[in-house]
């Protein structure tokens, strides 16, 4: 039987119970629907607070942020570069392509993160019709390989970006777990580092569901509305979205839960270090930890943990942590795997 906490995803874990206090109190009595509430307007005022002078959207989930974030920067001779692990080229359906029509322009990667030197490579070809067009450099943060870009990293990219005539995107699923990591202010390594459009998320750091679209470059917001409407992401009772921002961007708790998640992953990387049978293969700067174990042992662990298997032919696995990971799960899960390899 399988535990109740594993390491699959933070997608896994539940809801914060700051969070779900937050829902129940916004299912209290009536309210406009389609964010013409009191807790829209007051996550919205949060959000300005964070991030300054912004226009931001609530929409359902990640994929939907960054296909609907992608279709508001681009035209459909435009291409995007993005990294060979990005989500939007590995992990969303070909979404971006068919909501967008653009290009995605992949640039190997082994980290997860991309440079400026990599992304100069596909930068031509401007002005020439028989070219795709590229025009926004889309970074996650932080990234699928847990991985973080520290602010010169960001600045450098959108410096570069800028001055060729191009936007930079941020898919932000773990952009809380970036911030704590490095120790700085989320609009440190978004509005301040030149970012343009974020994918704010929210479901991986304690919330049921919901993704915050932020627009630091403001005309390109003028047509979004329609863009979500279109999208099907315009919630009728987003009430339910907004609220749980409120509780996130309230009293740090945004902060406080990606620091015990980016801790989790620290101390479970400290541990397996002690297991002669494992190595780590990537940085450990946020809230994942990639291995590789004897492939042997991967069926009997996920008996009794679900975790994912990133790379078969390797035998390399992702283990993630969350804000309601504990140390003694962290020290069973340890302990299991050492009796395996036994």
């Amino acid at each position: 039987m399988r535990h109740l906490r594993g390491f699959a995803s933070d997608n896994n874990a539940g809801i914060h119970p700051t969070i779900l206090k937050f829902i129940e109190q916004a299912n209290l009595g009536h309210a406009i629907g389609y964010g013409d509430d009191r807790w829209t307007l007051e996550a919205t005022v949060k959000f300005r607070e964070l991030f300054g002078d912004i226009e931001v959207f609530f929409v359902y989930g990640g994929t939907a942020a960054n296909v609907l974030s992608l279709q508001a920067m681009t035209d459909s001779f435009n291409g995007v570069i993005c990294s060979s692990v990005a989500h939007i080229n590995v992990d969303e359906c070909g979404a971006p392509e068919k909501f967008t029509g653009c290009k995605l322009i992949v640039i190997p990667s082994t980290d997860g993160k991309i440079t400026v030197e990599q992304i100069r490579q596909h930068a031509y070809g401007v002005g020439d019709q028989h070219h795709v067009q590229p025009k926004v450099i889309s970074i996650t943060q932080a990234s699928e390989y847990g991985t973080v870009y520290s602010v010169s990293e960001i600045k450098a990219i959108t410096d570069f970006a800028h001055a060729n005539n191009m936007l930079v995107h941020i898919d932000g699923a773990r952009i809380a777990n970036a911030a704590v990591s490095l120790g700085v202010e989320l609009n440190d390594i978004t509005g301040k580092a030149g970012i343009d459009v974020l994918s704010f998320g929210g479901t991986k750091n304690g919330m049921m569901f919901g993704d915050a679209v932020i627009f630091f470059n403001k005309s390109l917001s003028y047509k979004f509305k329609y863009i979500c409407k279109q999208g099907m992401q315009l919630a009728s009772k987003m009430r339910f979205i907004s609220a749980q921002f409120l509780a996130l961007l309230s009293e740090d708790l945004w902060r406080k839960n990606a620091e015990h998640a980016n801790r989790m992953a620290r101390i479970l990387a400290e541990q397996l270090q002690n297991v002669s049978q494992v190595r780590i293969t990537q940085q450990v700067q946020s809230n994942a930890v990639f291995t590789i174990i004897p492939k042997a042992a991967i069926p009997q662990l996920q008996e009794e943990y679900f975790f994912y298997i990133w790379n078969e032919e390797k035998g390399e696995v992702r283990f993630m942590t969350s804000f309601d990971t504990t140390e003694e799960g962290v020290a069973d899960f340890v302990a299991l795997l050492q009796k395996v390899l036994r």
